[in-house]
């Protein structure tokens, strides 16, 4: 099945996980194996480095990676390469993708989870949902581990989970057997040239299947719901607004599951009470019924759906209980770099909030979430950091709550939350941005926020 790499020059592009997944793996099917990166040697990752010198993989470093690209046979590209920056020196035809080669070589169904969020906690539901049921399965793509690791695990009976990214399916040409397609606005348009191309590239997801495969839609969204018309798979809905005809919704605090039993009935079913899911966060009912749906015709029990549900606490830096000081939550929520993630957020609580908002940009549009703050009445203060804090108190109204400006470190935002707080009050770290500048990355920004509130405890 992998022989066809043998003796082939193939051009990896990025020097990260899944870069050195690519390079690895080809290399032990006897590829001519580079790994091209835009950093010199000397600013790459040593212990990544270490990893390709003891497998003999040649390693080409500097601003011009790409210029050679015309003598290999094969390209792969990691995820934050460009595609259109590939055309320019090289045919698109040699142009791959780990994603793309592991979708050539699976055996099994494939269960691909996209969205511009809730991708991560989705995924993870649906894997201990299968995990619960006592299937072979596997959780991959931007969580996980990069899947070219375990494909050599999986048979026919296997079941793969693959969270998957705009960048990832850009240029698929097949379409996982089950696609999740949760809420979609506009993200990385620094990497995107409009919302149009994120929204298309999202959709990829769908394009190439079959009449035997399926289809999970959020209806709640325009962009995901039109997202139907492009499978040729039986399509199922989901929504946490209003009922669906096929598929899983709530309604009255409750879960339920809407189930065609002909051509003119349905019967539905419910799953579980809204409020016996730990998952904490209206929002996250979106994506407990997308879990529920996959994991439904993935034949799950919902005995061992509901199990899952009553235990599966939510992922790190997702609108995750750091802890609490005194009578007061504090809430690491840093994966919220958008502002729709932010209002989900804030929405999740009626306690009184102290909220920690700002960061880099993402050429996101915070009118929304100036509304949504200008009208909340439980929004105590707002610590505003970063480049983005001036652009987003622009857009809040007929201010109520205390403003707090020029904390230079996450020491002084955590010493300044605790300051205003009282027994009650909810610290909620959601900035509704990136990350960079201040800190290195969302986990760092996340990481730091729990070490200073850890120390309060102590």
């Amino acid at each position: 099945m992998t022989n066809k790499f043998k003796g082939k020059k193939i051009a990896v592009l990025g020097l990260g996980i899944e870069g050195l997944s690519s390079a690895v793996f080809l290399s032990k099917r006897g590829a001519i194996v580079s790994v091209l990166d835009q950093k010199r040697e000397n600013q790459l990752d040593q212990s990544l480095l270490k990893i390709l010198r003891e497998s003999d993989i040649e390693i080409l470093g500097g601003e011009e990676y790409l210029k050679n690209l015309l003598k290999y046979n094969l390209v792969v590209r990691s995820p934050g390469v460009k595609l259109e920056l590939l055309k320019k020196f090289v045919s698109e035809n040699k142009i791959t993708s780990q994603t793309k080669l592991f979708f050539d070589l699976c055996p099994c169904p494939v269960i691909g989870v996209t969205g511009t969020k809730g991708k991560g906690t989705t995924s993870s539901l649906i894997y201990e949902m299968l995990r619960k049921q006592g299937f072979d399965v596997y959780l991959g793509g931007n969580i996980g581990k990069p899947p070219l690791d375990f494909l050599d695990k999986l048979n026919t009976q296997s079941k793969v989970v693959l969270e998957l990214s705009s960048f990832q399916l850009q240029d698929l040409t097949k379409s996982p057997h089950i696609a999740v397609v949760l809420m979609m606005t506009s993200e990385h348009l620094d990497y995107h040239k409009d919302t149009n191309e994120y929204v298309k590239a999202k959709k990829n997801i769908l394009r190439f299947q079959t009449k035997d495969d399926l289809a999970i839609i959020n209806k709640d969204y325009p962009a995901s719901n039109e997202s139907g018309i492009h499978t040729e798979g039986k399509v199922f809905q989901v929504s946490r607004i209003g009922k669906v005809k096929e598929g899983c919704f709530v309604e009255n605090g409750k879960i339920l599951v809407s189930i065609s039993k002909g051509r003119f009935t349905t019967e539905k079913v419910e799953i579980i009470k809204t409020k016996d899911i730990l998952l904490p966060g209206e929002h996250n009912l979106e994506n407990v019924c997308a879990a529920i749906m996959a994991a439904l015709l993935s034949s799950v029990s919902k005995k061992n759906i509901i199990k899952v549900l009553k235990t599966f606490k939510g992922l790190e830096h997702r609108l995750e209980l750091v802890g609490e000081v005194n009578g007061v939550r504090f809430y690491d929520d840093s994966f919220s770099t958008i502002p729709e993630t932010a209002i989900a957020a804030i929405q999740a609580f009626k306690n009184p909030e102290i909220l920690i908002l700002g960061g880099s940009s993402k050429n996101s549009d915070f009118k929304e979430l100036g509304e949504v703050i200008s009208s909340a009445s439980n929004i105590k203060a707002i610590i505003g950091i970063g480049v983005e804090w001036p652009k987003i108190k622009s857009k809040i109204k007929n201010q109520k709550s205390k403003i707090i400006e020029g904390c230079r470190n996450m020491k002084e935002i955590v010493q300044k939350a605790v300051s205003i707080s009282k027994p009650g009050d909810v610290v909620l770290l959601s900035p509704a941005c990136a990350s960079f500048g201040m800190f290195k990355n969302y986990k760092d920004r996340g990481n730091q926020f729990k070490e200073k509130v850890k120390k309060l405890k102590n």
